[in-house]
């Protein structure tokens, strides 16, 4: 990975765990800033990761060849006005946004139309180094702009290319919303083992390992599609059978269609808000 002097403006969970992620894998510490208007927020990446910090957003943007931006979406064109009117040199550095909604025209109406933004939507399992994340490219980001926004993502998880700037929403929907899925399923099964007469903690781990032991299964047979994997799972009149035949009959395939279009028409909308 080329080294290129990177500033985070907002410290966040997310921008930390990018951080982290970094400097673990080997990037020079020394590269990277954090900028925040508490030193609180960043104390602990400084004690921990060797990195500096910042509470002068132009300053440390200044200084940078990336700026990374993790301010809330409510706030950004604050954010960015704000290095605008501070008088920053976009010219030749490279925006990366981690927040959903804010969209590369709004990006480049505030900080300028010839500006390179990269917009990424990472998800919560980035935080252990186990996330998904979409990107999607500007006009103006160059094929090395890419590849280092490629590279620094992979820093915390896999990463997929979008070729419109409109499937970033569906990202939030297949990706960025979709642990809370996966965790509302475990909590209704979870329930239901309690409710079968199993400890709160044996139900956890019932339901905890036989999830994370089908996510590897997936992972570890990418030559299998899911409905194989699924079917392999099902002997014809079994047990699972009759639960597999319930939630078809309820409409779960449905369900979860409707949910993840409703997750990526709040996408939409989040970029006209913003």
């Amino acid at each position: 990975m080329q080294h290129k002097k990177i500033t985070f403006i907002g410290a966040g969970n997310m921008a930390g765990s990018i951080i982290n992620g970094l400097v673990k894998g080997g990037y020079p510490a020394e590269l990277i800033c954090a900028s925040a208007p508490s030193l609180t927020n960043t104390q602990k990446l400084v004690t921990e990761l060797s990195i500096t910090s910042s509470q002068d957003n132009k300053q440390s943007a200044q200084w940078a060849d990336v700026i990374v931006l993790g301010v809330k979406p409510q706030m950004m064109a604050d954010v960015c006005q704000a290095l605008v009117d501070d008088g920053v040199d976009l010219t030749n550095k490279l925006i990366i946004s981690i927040a959903a909604g804010v969209s590369v025209s709004h990006f480049q109406s505030i900080l300028g139309k010839e500006t390179a933004v990269i917009r990424t939507m990472p998800n919560t399992p980035s935080l252990l180094q186990k996330g998904m994340t979409g990107l999607f490219a500007s006009q103006q980001a160059t094929e090395q702009d890419k590849h280092f926004a490629g590279e620094l993502m992979s820093a915390v998880g896999e990463i997929v290319w979008v070729a419109q700037e409109s499937q970033i929403n569906a990202v939030i929907a297949a990706a960025g919303s979709a642990p809370a899925y996966f965790f509302l399923f475990m909590e209704s099964m979870q329930k239901k083992a309690i409710e079968m007469g199993f400890s709160e903690a044996d139900a956890r781990l019932l339901v905890q390992q036989s999830a994370i032991g089908s996510a590897e299964m997936v992972k570890q047979n990418q030559h299998l599609d899911l409905t194989t994997l699924r079917n392999n799972v099902i002997s014809k009149g079994g047990t699972t059978a009759e639960a597999v035949r319930t939630f078809n009959e309820l409409g779960l395939p449905e369900i979860v269609a409707k949910a993840m279009q409703a997750a990526s028409d709040r996408g939409e909308e989040m970029e006209k808000l913003f």
